[in-house]
């Protein structure tokens, strides 16, 4: 199973199913990406609402179908979730231009996002709307030699020169942050609320830790 929000495998499972196609649990599985224990819970979630209903066929496949309710759901879902995209986009852009213009202020023009995937991408637009060069990305598991018009790097030591380290990482951010500070002035690492970084995080584990011993 991945860590899909429910409401977007909600609303991935209503569209798989407006169709009214005749299809195994296990294709559905592999369209919305999630368990088949997944699957079972939203065709019940579905039905006891009154978005769908399912009739059996032959070899363990149904045929499920909409009701009226469910396609009023699904574009309920569907405006819900735009908004929602749509909001997020805002606030880390927003967020990452604040964090490029704090960095131009204090003279700091060679800049590495530390990163990969939309938050990047997001990150090198806000660059362009404040007028910052990026100078590399840093992603370890890049495989080309750019990402979004940008060099990619795939350790610090293969740039000279650095001035900033912008933290763009989703997947594990707090863990980028901490390996990007023991490799680099930390006064010059740099990530926008959005990503809920705890900078003196060992130091607060360190002592939750010795306060429980005591």
């Amino acid at each position: 199973m991945t860590g899909k929000p429910k409401e977007h495998a909600e609303l991935d499972f209503l569209a798989a199913i407006e169709c009214g196609e005749v299809v195994t649990q296990m294709t559905l599985r592999q369209r919305i990406g999630v368990s088949v224990g997944m699957v079972n819970a939203l065709v019940k979630r579905a039905v006891g609402k009154g978005y769908a209903k399912v009739g059996q066929a032959p070899y363990k496949r149904f045929a499920y179908y909409l009701t009226p309710q469910g396609f009023a759901e699904k574009s309920r879902l569907v405006t819900e979730y735009l908004e929602t995209s749509l909001d997020f986009f805002r606030t880390a852009r927003n967020e990452y231009a604040e964090t490029f213009v704090r960095a131009k202020r204090i003279g700091l023009k060679r800049i590495v996002l530390a990163g990969r995937g939309e938050l990047t991408e997001i990150a090198v637009l806000a660059a362009l709307g404040e007028g910052v060069s990026i100078y590399a990305i840093l992603d370890p598991e890049a495989n080309g030699a750019e990402q979004h018009g940008v060099k990619v790097i795939r350790d610090l030591s293969e740039a000279a020169a650095i001035d900033a380290v912008i933290i763009t990482e989703s997947r594990s951010p707090q863990a980028t942050y901490e390996q990007i500070c023991a490799a680099f002035d930390a006064s010059r690492v740099f990530a926008p609320p959005l990503l809920r970084i705890t900078p003196n995080r060992r130091e607060l584990l360190a002592r939750a830790r010795q306060e429980g011993k005591s």
